[in-house]
């Protein structure tokens, strides 16, 4: 569900969508109690709620906080991956010069079939929650088959296949990094509390009786918008591939690596 909002819907309609709607439904939940229950209006149990409040506030935010973090280190975390990926491979285009022109084109042509199934292939099934190895398992097995075959003859093309082998391993390790990135999701135990808690402290919020209507439903409004815009973020950077705020392909496509994306 969260994967389908995130790639059908645009920024500002997904703001509209979770905030407005918590908004919405804040406001009906409070007008319907303040009609069905008119002693609430009195404020004759505010101590005990302002005290209840305080306490399912203070937990709630906490936790929102935890899990905000700790999403948004996993983004970090997912980007500094993808750099590094499309670094290690721009350097592997760059030491491959200093080969023969055959073992050159060979690297050459794996990479760039590397680079091109990372973005036309894997990042659509990244972007769908479904990754696969198989887009660029070929050109990665392809680049090792070369190296591994090579021969290195003078000094200068061993230092320069020493770094190869390494920037071509570490490759390997941030490519299995990524895609394990694209399947993690927040746990359902902390989903639980981050969505089911808006449900218990929101619902609190009724049971703080007001006289005047507009100060009532103005309280109930702001901490349901503070609720809501909390669980947006929640929402957006649980799943570091999709929707418009998501990371993006474009290192693959820059420095030594643009050679290979030119028609």
């Amino acid at each position: 569900m969260s994967l389908w909002l995130l790639n059908h819907l645009g920024t500002f309609t997904l703001t509209v969508v979770v905030v407005g709607g918590t908004v919405i439904l804040a406001v009906a939940g409070s007008v319907t109690v303040r009609r069905r229950c008119p002693a609430v209006v009195e404020g004759e149990h505010n101590d005990m709620v302002g005290v209840t409040l305080g306490m399912f506030g203070a937990i709630y935010g906490i936790i929102l906080a935890f899990v905000i973090v700790t999403l948004w280190t996993q983004m970090e975390a997912t980007q500094t991956i993808i750099a590094s990926e499309a670094t290690d491979a721009a350097l592997i285009a760059r030491d491959a010069a200093a080969f023969p022109p055959p073992v050159h084109d060979r690297v050459s042509t794996a990479i760039s079939g590397y680079v091109h199934a990372v973005v036309e292939d894997q990042w659509p099934r990244m972007r769908a929650g479904q990754p696969s190895y198989g887009a660029t398992e070929v050109h990665l097995r392809a680049a090792f088959e070369v190296l591994q075959t090579y021969e290195p003859k003078t000094e200068r093309e061993q230092i320069f296949y020493q770094e190869a082998v390494t920037h071509l391993n570490d490759i390997a390790a941030q490519r299995r990094a990524r895609l394990t990135m694209a399947e993690q999701q927040l746990p359902p135990l902390l989903q639980v509390l981050a969505f089911g808690g808006a449900l218990v402290l929101i619902p609190l919020t009724f049971l703080y009786g007001i006289r005047s209507v507009v100060i009532q439903l103005l309280f109930v409004a702001s901490v349901a918008v503070l609720i809501g815009f909390s669980l947006l973020l929640v929402l957006v950077l649980d799943r570091p591939f999709a929707g418009e705020l998501s990371v993006s392909p474009a290192p693959y496509r820059q420095g030594a690596l643009s050679q290979y994306w030119t028609s």
